[in-house]
């Protein structure tokens, strides 16, 4: 994992095992693309984090601008997790992406996601999401970050 201090002069550094333990969190990843005009577009969206690998996994319906933006230009991704609570910290990055219409492999990271924001694949909106992972409506974006770049004002003292 490349790791980049967003405030190098902060007394007391994020460490690599801090970066792992706040992705694991419930907040919202806000997914950065380019579109067709070239300018950005942002979304909220739940994600998956996977520290063996360092690979952020989302999930979106293969339809949405987000998807057709990556498809189009899978090498400028940027995300951001932050948390509003002080001490506010959070990780931000850039990233290459790739869009798996597998559904073989997209419906176990799919039911992580799930689990993960919803607590059980039994909740309404999880059925409905594996259901649209089953008929190939839902496709899993996979970002590689280029690196990580994690703040904590919590540790400014």
């Amino acid at each position: 994992m490349k790791l980049i201090q967003t405030f190098p002069d902060m007394p007391n550094k994020v460490t690599e095992e801090e970066v792992n333990s706040f992705l694991e969190n419930k907040l919202n990843l806000q997914l950065a693309t380019i579109d067709e005009e070239g300018c950005p577009t942002i979304q909220p969206i739940w994600f998956l984090y996977d520290k063996g690998s360092a690979k952020i996994y989302v999930a979106t319906q293969k339809i949405t601008k987000k998807a057709r933006n990556i498809y189009r230009n899978p090498d400028k991704i940027y995300f951001s997790i932050d948390d509003m609570n002080f001490p506010y910290k959070g990780v931000k990055g850039r990233g290459v992406a790739r869009i798996s219409e597998d559904i073989d492999w997209n419906i176990p990271i799919v039911e992580k996601i799930s689990i993960k924001y919803l607590g059980t694949t039994n909740h309404p909106l999880a059925n409905m999401i594996m259901e649209n992972t089953r008929k190939g409506i839902q496709v899993v974006i996979e970002i590689t970050p280029k690196f990580f770049s994690a703040w904590d004002f919590g540790k400014s003292t």
